[in-house]
């Protein structure tokens, strides 16, 4: 399925972002026996709506074969596991949160942030569409239902008598092809004066930093506040606070509640951000068309890199089998000819490949022994906590680097 209008507004869709070209799935990663089938590819390429600004890729792949049995654990990366829970404190304080409440987070993963409300006694309740993943929230006693969620979801838990005072969705967004429908949910599982939590990376500071890594089937969308705005406004929902968080290479936190509750003041965040993508001119067709000419330099740049260091006799490997990563090696052609593995805290990755690339996916330990002249940090993201986690590496004289938004050397 090829999406020729705008998933929100139905709109032609008529002006490209980005195109990257054919590759697998970003998450699908491959056993052993795996790699010696056929692997599926699909054009890999996202347009702008000149009618509400959505950003959004073509849609190949239905959600199911996506998110219904899922490799990503958010417990693995202690910086996200930290943000979440300094999310729950303000949630608390901010919107009076007690045992009396009723939190909902969609896409809860493995309940890494829920987990805090629970130890605070403050009533959850997870859904997340992939039963692999819900089935570890729920060992550590966060109560997660492995369903997708919209109107109709909604509609059964307000039936049940759980209505939510906040529901939360942190990186989600961008990922449900049927928008329309997910919000719809967000805005009737709300209390009346309840509030709407999500969070998504933003548009401003991907364009800004080259960031089209980030583009991968998964993802269905590219969210700025001027579109987010809209789609809220669509499906009653105002928004009252943004937050720009450092999070996914800079993300905004948006709040947001009914736009008949009048317990929720309109905070500075707002006008600021829609300022910051004014001047960005992200209501003129040509600013999003002039993306795909900013990319090919860091292909460039990065195979000089890994070419240079193959002649010189110097050994590469990689950190991080994230789905940016996925994006990254498969758009610049990147395979074990030029980097011999990547590491992985995941133990739910280990033992596979990546897709396309395959590369073989190891524990972080594989770098002690053959200790690599060089190691790629795929999701530069979180490069300084995994520089810092990795110092021993600048023991045997090896050296970090990134490729987004240039090639970097550190250290």
């Amino acid at each position: 399925m090829t999406a020729h209008n705008c998933r929100f507004c139905n709109a032609p869709l008529k002006h490209r972002f980005v195109d990257l070209g054919s590759m697998p799935l970003a998450n699908a990663y491959l056993t052993e026996e795996q790699l010696k089938q056929p692997e599926p590819s699909y054009p890999l390429r996202a347009f702008v709506c000149s009618e509400c600004w959505l950003v959004q890729a073509d849609a190949f792949v239905p959600p199911e074969d996506i998110f219904s049995h899922y490799a990503y654990f958010s417990s693995y990366s202690d910086g996200w596991v930290e943000h979440a829970r300094q999310f729950t404190l303000m949630a608390r304080k901010r919107f009076g949160l007690d045992e009396a409440s009723q939190v909902i987070e969609v896409a809860s993963n493995d309940g890494y942030l829920l987990k805090h409300f629970v130890e605070a006694g403050v009533p959850v309740l997870g859904i997340e569409p992939a039963e692999n993943v819900a089935e570890v929230a729920r060992q550590i006693g966060v109560p997660t239902e492995a369903r997708f969620f919209g109107r109709e979801t909604a509609a059964d838990l307000v039936s049940r008598g759980l209505a939510a005072d906040v529901a939360i969705g942190n990186n989600v967004l961008a990922h449900v092809p049927t928008i329309n429908d997910f919000v719809g949910g967000l805005s009737a599982v709300l209390k009346r004066d309840g509030v709407v939590s999500v969070e998504f990376p933003h548009l401003l500071r991907l364009m800004e930093n080259i960031q089209f890594d980030t583009v991968y089937h998964e993802h269905f969308y590219y969210l700025s506040l001027l579109a987010v705005e809209k789609v809220f406004a669509a499906h009653g929902l105002k928004v009252f606070d943004v937050e720009e968080l450092p999070t996914h290479g800079g993300s905004l936190r948006v709040l947001a509640c009914r736009t008949t509750s009048t317990a929720h003041a309109t905070c500075p965040g707002v006008a600021k951000v829609r300022a910051d993508e004014a001047a960005a001119d992200f209501e003129k067709v040509e600013t999003y068309e002039a993306f795909q000419n900013r990319v090919a330099p860091i292909k460039d740049g990065l195979l000089a890199f890994l070419n240079e260091a193959k002649r010189n006799g110097k050994t590469v490997a990689a950190y991080g089998a994230a789905a940016k990563g996925n994006t990254l090696l498969n758009f610049c052609g990147i395979g074990t000819d030029l980097i011999d593995y990547v590491v992985d805290r995941n133990p739910h990755k280990q033992g596979h490949y990546l897709p396309g690339s395959k590369l073989p996916i190891y524990a972080p330990e594989k770098m002690d022994e053959t200790q690599p002249d060089y190691v790629l940090i795929l999701p530069w993201n979180i490069k300084n906590e995994v520089v810092a986690a990795n110092s021993r590496v600048g023991a045997w004289g090896g050296r970090f680097a990134v490729a987004v938004p240039e090639l970097t050397v550190i250290g």
